[in-house]
């Protein structure tokens, strides 16, 4: 057998181990400190305003599209070669995945084939980054521009991936990214966060992720149960520090 991937490296084995019992001694499980502290730090490491932990990157993809007002009747282009959940998560928005082919050295979605499938219904373009490789989000910027789409990037597999120089997930309105333990940034356990280039797109995922709340009890709007907890938070706030050597060892 060939060694190919760890899930539990030595070089985080302390740090992780240190970060658990942080949280089991403050007792604060949910919604705390060290969630805060990720979100700043993630948004800090991906180029991004803000940072919104959450339960899944699938969740990351439906909350993104709903803080941007997408939902029902709506349709949103996207790349067939991806995971499932992609789509599924269009469609937990209420909105229909339409699929446009992809280029065939990139393997992700081609703008051309995107302008292609742009309708009258057409709110949205989740290009998905595939394996770390970025879709030509140049060209996608070009597109959106000249049909007035909003741009949601799907990054639950290119965490400090670039293109052209830029970060990927700062091209669009929102991006997506999973801590599901075996993509680049793992949680042990589930896991997700969005970004956002807006302070009242922020702020809408954040009621939308905690069951459409503005205040205590008080509920603006239907929203999910989807919150990224705190001893997941402390996790990736400890492998946080190892991504950039993990990544430049990719």
């Amino acid at each position: 057998m060939i060694p190919f991937l760890r899930l539990t490296p030595d070089e985080d084995s302390q740090s992780v181990r240190e970060a658990i019992d942080r949280v089991i001694g403050r007792g604060w499980f949910v919604l705390g400190p060290e969630l805060d502290a990720f979100e700043t730090e993630f948004a800090a490491a991906t180029g991004a305003p803000h940072a919104i932990g959450v339960g899944t990157g699938t969740d990351a993809i439906a909350i993104a599209l709903r803080a941007l007002g997408i939902g029902p009747g709506d349709e949103v282009i996207t790349s067939p070669v991806s995971a499932a959940y992609s789509a599924l998560a269009i469609m937990m928005a209420g909105a229909r995945p339409v699929f446009a082919d992809i280029d065939a050295e990139r393997l992700t979605i081609d703008p051309d084939a995107v302008a292609a499938a742009v309708t009258s219904r057409t709110a949205a373009i989740l290009p998905v980054h595939l394996y770390g490789q970025p879709a030509d989000m140049t060209a996608l910027v070009r597109v959106a521009g000249r049909h007035s789409l909003a741009i949601v990037e799907d990054c639950c597999q290119a965490h400090l991936a670039t293109c052209e120089g830029r970060p990927v997930g700062s091209f669009g309105a929102a991006a997506a990214y999973s801590f599901y333990p075996t993509k680049n940034l793992g949680a042990l356990g589930d896991g997700g966060a969005l970004t956002a280039a807006a302070a009242d797109v922020a702020d809408r995922a954040r009621r939308l992720r905690n069951g459409g709340q503005s205040d205590k009890y008080h509920h603006a709007e239907f929203g999910v149960n989807s919150r990224l907890d705190e001893i997941q938070a402390a996790i990736l706030r400890a492998r946080l520090r190892f991504l950039p050597r993990w990544t430049a060892r990719r």
